[in-house]
């Protein structure tokens, strides 16, 4: 698997995945996420978290930018994702803590890194700004599942 450019320069992806957020369905939780995707030319597609009154049926907003690349036929060329995050105060997101993909998120983005045979590097914010974490996505999935587990 080729090594993640975590060199990326992040602030247009950051800047695409607040955006993003701002689209959130998020009234249960109140939490907005954005996640904006880059791919092999450069093009960005992103997607934001999607709640339900059913709890289990909400799509976490990296989720939704996957599976939205996966109808375009482009899983195998994601390079990198960015994740913001934040709680809505008086109808605004707010936060400077950089969040994290969840577990289930990362095992999704594990798919597409598999399919490109490539390591995704991941950029972690909060929604306001503030600290930008630079991961690997192996460094957040050691030891992942994927086809070799299933004998594939």
């Amino acid at each position: 698997m080729t090594p993640a450019d975590t060199n990326i320069d992040p602030a247009p992806l950051l800047a695409a995945a607040r955006a993003a957020a701002r689209h959130a369905h998020a009234p249960y939780s109140r939490f907005s996420v954005g996640a904006a995707v880059l791919l092999t030319d450069g093009q960005v597609v992103t997607g934001a978290n999607f709640e339900n009154a059913s709890y289990g049926l909400s799509l976490c907003a990296e989720t939704v930018a996957i599976a939205h690349l996966s109808g375009l036929g482009r899983l195998r060329d994601v390079v990198a994702v960015a994740v913001v995050g934040g709680t809505q105060i008086d109808g605004v997101a707010r936060g400077a803590d950089p969040i994290r993909p969840c577990g289930r998120c990362r095992q999704v983005l594990n798919e597409a890194a598999g399919m490109g045979h490539r390591d995704i590097a991941v950029f972690c914010s909060g929604i306001e700004g503030g600290a930008i974490e630079r991961h690997r996505l192996s460094d957040l999935l050691p030891h992942a599942f994927g086809p070799a587990d299933l004998g594939l």
